[in-house]
């Protein structure tokens, strides 16, 4: 009874200190809701750092890498997965992930194309077309750059070139090392990467709404990268930097993990 008594007060405060923490969270979300969103933010942010940091890191190595891929027979087992997730990072196949992820999930709907609404997703009327035109601005804003970047950088890809002709990685660059014959209209196409772009890109829109998924979408990310490079259509270094201009434009649209408002 005395071990009892002594106790007491600690008893009290950690009954205080329990009833105050719980009352706070039930009252202030905003403040409990800013602590989960940073963290989003901080992890997203590391992801976009570190991704341009392999890819920077990637250029001294990235005619070895492919031509190991050359002259390498990987497991056909490894082969058929990998070419298997290319659609994860393929227009068509996205769109038909997406418009999967319309149908079946009440919580999102096609955003408005009215005016202001299509300003910018927080102009949108409900929050279920908030959440839809954050996760289609998200998953377009990277590709598209990464298209752009494309028509301003000539780079051979490795299948389109003759390594004969590459003294350096900058040798790569321009139409100097394609290897001789018929040439297609994406030869000069392999800096920075879309499909790694859109495969980043669509990760990144999946776990900022289905967060319990993120092993499996990255999972699915990461092997449409390394598909582009096992094909000869992409060096390490452009899947890299494609993958990070994909995460970044999802951030940049993306924004807070919740949109504000309420229907």
């Amino acid at each position: 009874m005395a071990y009892l008594h002594s106790n007491i007060p600690y008893f009290n405060c950690f009954v205080r200190r329990e009833v105050t923490f719980r009352f706070f969270m039930a009252v202030s979300p905003p403040a409990h809701s800013f602590l989960r969103i940073s963290t989003a933010m901080k992890m997203r942010t590391i992801t976009i750092a570190a991704l341009v940091a392999l890819g920077l890191l990637a250029f001294p190595t990235d005619i070895a890498v492919v031509l190991w891929i050359q002259n390498s027979h990987p497991p056909k087992e490894l082969l058929r997965f990998l070419n298997f997730t290319e659609v994860f990072g393929h227009g068509m196949g996205v769109a038909v992930i997406m418009i999967g992820a319309f149908c079946l999930d009440g919580s999102i709907q096609f955003p408005s194309i009215t005016w202001p609404a299509i300003r910018w997703p927080t102009f949108q009327p409900t929050t279920a077309k908030r959440y839809g035109a954050r996760m289609l601005g998200g998953l377009m804003a990277g590709p598209l750059t990464v298209l752009l970047l494309k028509q301003l950088i000539d780079r051979a890809r490795p299948r389109a070139t003759n390594f004969d002709l590459v003294a350096s990685v900058l040798d790569t660059f321009g139409t100097a090392s394609l290897a001789a014959g018929p040439r297609g209209s994406s030869d000069l196409h392999s800096f920075p990467s879309g499909h790694s772009a859109t495969a980043a890109a669509l990760a990144t829109v999946l776990i900022w709404k289905y967060p319990q998924g993120r092993l499996f979408f990255l999972t699915l990310a990461v092997s449409a990268c390394l598909q582009r490079i096992f094909s000869m259509s992409h060096y390490p270094s452009d899947a890299f930097l494609g993958a990070a201009c994909g995460v970044l434009g999802a951030t940049i649209v993306l924004g807070r993990d919740m949109p504000k408002g309420s229907d």
